[in-house]
């Protein structure tokens, strides 16, 4: 027997606005897409993220929460400076440590991501 994960699914209540925050603005390459979801990073690369449309009680009530996905970019301050130029919420700016740099965004539903860069 073997287990792997497929996805993880983060509801949004408005695809296109979602849309654009995921693709124009973080970045994420659109892999899939659907009426009712959008699939992030090529399935051929492991573990997807898809954004769905929150349609049940329970999905919605899932909807603008910390989502615990930290993702890991190159070139944070450009890509931070990309967010605030459209309009994206920081919860936590740009900050840096001694292990890289962070900073905790949300998307226009207030689902919140990590954003991580590590030194090389």
């Amino acid at each position: 027997m073997s287990v792997m994960m497929k996805n993880i699914v983060v509801f949004v209540t408005d695809l296109a606005t979602a849309k654009t925050f995921y693709v124009e603005q973080l970045g994420l390459p659109l892999a899939g897409e659907t009426q009712m979801l959008m699939e992030f990073f090529p399935a051929s690369q492991g573990t997807t993220l898809g954004i769905a449309l929150a349609l049940q009680d329970d999905a919605k009530a899932l909807v603008g929460r910390h989502t615990g996905i930290t993702l890991q970019v190159t070139g944070i301050e450009t890509l931070c400076e990309r967010l605030k130029e459209g309009g994206a919420r920081f919860i936590e700016p740009l900050e840096v440590s001694p292990w890289g740099k962070m900073a905790v965004v949300a998307d226009p539903d207030g689902n919140q991501y990590a954003l991580v860069e590590m030194p090389q």
